[in-house]
């Protein structure tokens, strides 16, 4: 008898350590603490949430009740979103009040993606490509080489400077343009350099990197829609020449 009793001890020891709180945990591994160490980017969707929540239930930490939900969702932000107050309310743990945290952050998130959308630059000719892209490198004494990054809208997500060079060339690494369109999500791209000299014709290098741009991007389903080369008061696009 005394040894059955010895048992369910141990195993009530066991269980009560295998669902320790948050508190427990060492100070690097607890979200808020890890938030302030290591910054938002180091949690994990779920200790994302077990911030919003602040607490698990007597069995389960918030850590381990905000896993359950997102597996319950397949871990799909969007399928989280569309979960309604009540239904959230169906997991131990989760009150009105932390359903109602958790579908308010969402909301948020959703209007910003929403406005951030709305006021992404859509680009409809290499004219307004001109425009876009003239403040950044058309009044420059070297040479620059920039890449624009674009979704499957065409609407501007992005553009950095890839190379910079001398009075007369710079140096293009392609394997670059790739990765930042990878790291953008890009399904299309338009490259562009200046010519400090104002000469508008493309040089044979010229040519010849935009051919290499172009098949390259497409191993990898990227669209190169234009090569703009721009001047001060000009530009030249590839696309217009009907030579991309």
């Amino acid at each position: 008898m005394c040894n059955c009793f010895y048992l369910l001890a141990t195993f009530e020891i066991m269980e009560r350590n295998t669902h320790q709180t948050i508190k427990n945990w060492a100070e690097d591994e607890r979200p808020r603490e890890k938030l302030l160490l290591k910054g938002i980017k180091a949690l994990s969707d779920a200790e994302l949430i077990a911030i919003l929540i602040g607490s698990g239930s007597r069995n389960e930490s918030a850590v381990e009740l905000s896993r359950r939900i997102l597996q319950s969702v397949h871990n799909d932000w969007n399928l989280l979103y569309r979960l309604s107050i009540p239904e959230l309310c169906t997991f131990k743990g989760i009150g009105e009040a932390k359903a109602i945290s958790i579908v308010t952050a969402l909301e948020i998130s959703k209007r910003r993606h929403e406005q951030e959308v709305k006021s992404l630059p859509k680009i409809t000719s290499s004219q307004e490509l001109f425009r876009y892209i003239h403040s950044d490198i058309g009044d420059l004494c070297h040479e620059e080489f920039w890449v624009i990054f674009l979704n499957n809208s065409n609407s501007i997500i992005g553009k950095q400077v890839i190379a910079k060079g001398g009075i007369s060339q710079t140096t293009v690494d392609i394997r670059l343009i790739l990765k930042k369109a990878l790291d953008f999500f890009s399904t299309a791209i338009i490259i562009a350099h200046n010519h400090p000299s104002g000469t508008l014709q493309p040089s044979a290098e010229d040519k010849a990197i935009t051919q290499k741009v172009k098949a390259a991007a497409e191993l990898m389903h990227i669209q190169l829609l234009d090569h703009i080369i721009v001047t001060s008061t000009n530009y030249y696009s590839f696309a217009d020449e009907g030579i991309l």
